[in-house]
């Protein structure tokens, strides 16, 4: 299975952004994908993910109400429209998702990493 995100960028504050990653490969079923980021000097965290079958969809609480994420079944793709923008959200953006393959059982995976950069 391999994950593939798009669409980082620079924007300036207040500014949005929509990053895409599609998870491609043999037959394999998501259990749960989103979004981590790492900032320069920090941890990576979680930023949002979204459970299938049942869609329930977890944020951390500094992008709540500002980023969300969805995610298109049939593409096996899952987006993350990013609003309202702030230099905080500066950050190498990482799609995750833990697939289940007949072969390996369930697995996590990472996608490459995409750039955002807020500029104030």
């Amino acid at each position: 299975v391999q994950l593939q995100a798009s669409g980082g960028g620079l924007v300036q504050s207040g500014g949005s952004l929509r990053l895409s990653c599609a998870a491609s490969g043999s037959t394999f079923v998501i259990n749960n994908i989103g979004w981590y980021r790492q900032a320069p000097g920090k941890q990576r965290e979680l930023v949002a993910n979204i459970e299938r079958p049942s869609g329930a969809e977890r944020y951390a609480d500094s992008v709540e109400g500002r980023f969300t994420i969805s995610i298109d079944n049939a593409k096996n793709t899952v987006y993350l429209q990013m609003n309202s923008l702030q230099p905080e959200d500066t950050a190498v953006y990482y799609c995750n998702g833990n697939i289940w393959t007949a072969t390996k059982g369930s697995v996590d995976y990472w996608g490459q990493g995409t750039q955002v950069t807020v500029s104030s």
